[in-house]
C-alpha cells in the first residue's frame, strides 16, 4: 500500500491551476470524473475559481442536481454494468476497471459472475437503467448483497440512490486525481 504523500499546498496550488484553465482544457482535465458525461465539466467551469476539492465537487454535483431528468438519466445509463459485457470486452473506460478490479470483480468465479449478471439484468428490467455503485472499499459479495437488498426499492428511490452514488464515485476520482486523501 502506497502512501498518500499530497499536501494541502499542492492540492490548492493544483485546484489554482485547475481554476485558470480555458473552458475547453477544464473540461479536457476533468473528463473522466464523471463517466462519459463531459457536460458535467463543462457547466462547472463557470462556477470557478475552486479553492478547495469540497468546493469543486459540490459545484459538480450541483450541476448534476439541477440536469433535467432525461440527463440524469443520461449519466446513469452512461455506467456500465458491473462486472458486465464492457468488462468481458476490455472496453472499460480506465477509473471503471482500476474501481471494479480493485473490488475484485475481475476474481469471480463462473458462479459469482452468473449470479451478478442475473442481478444486473433484474435491475435493469425493474429499473430501465443500470445498477450504480460506488464499489470503493466494498467486496464483489457485499456488492451483489447492495444489489439484491435494492431491487426492493422503487425506481425514484433507485435514481436518487444511484446519483448519490455517482456523487462518490466523483469524489473518489477528484481525490486519486488531485492526490488529496481519503
Amino acid at each position: 500500500m502506497t502512501q498518500n504523500t499530497a499536501t494541502p499546498d499542492r492540492t490548492e496550488a493544483a485546484l489554482a491551476e485547475l481554476s485558470r484553465l480555458t473552458q475547453d482544457d477544464f473540461v479536457a482535465r476533468l473528463e473522466g470524473i464523471f463517466e462519459h458525461s463531459p457536460w458535467i465539466a463543462e457547466r462547472t467551469w463557470s462556477a470557478g475559481p475552486f479553492h478547495t476539492m469540497d468546493a469543486l465537487h459540490a459545484a459538480m454535483c450541483l450541476v448534476v442536481d439541477t440536469a433535467c431528468k432525461n440527463e440524469q438519466l443520461g449519466l446513469i445509463s452512461a455506467h456500465p454494468e458491473l462486472a458486465g459485457k464492457e468488462a468481458e470486452a476490455g472496453t472499460l473506460t480506465t477509473a471503471s476497471t482500476g474501481e471494479q478490479r480493485g473490488a475484485g470483480l475481475d476474481q469471480c468465479s463462473k458462479e459469482e459472475l452468473q449470479r451478478l449478471r442475473d442481478l444486473n439484468k433484474a435491475y435493469r428490467v425493474r429499473f430501465g437503467f443500470p445498477f450504480v455503485v460506488a464499489v470503493k472499499g466494498l467486496t464483489r459479495h457485499q456488492i451483489m448483497d447492495r444489489v439484491e437488498a435494492r431491487l426492493a426499492n422503487d425506481r425514484d428511490t433507485e435514481f436518487r440512490t444511484c446519483l448519490n452514488e455517482i456523487g462518490k464515485i466523483a469524489r473518489f476520482r477528484l481525490d486519486a486525481m488531485f492526490g488529496a486523501s481519503v
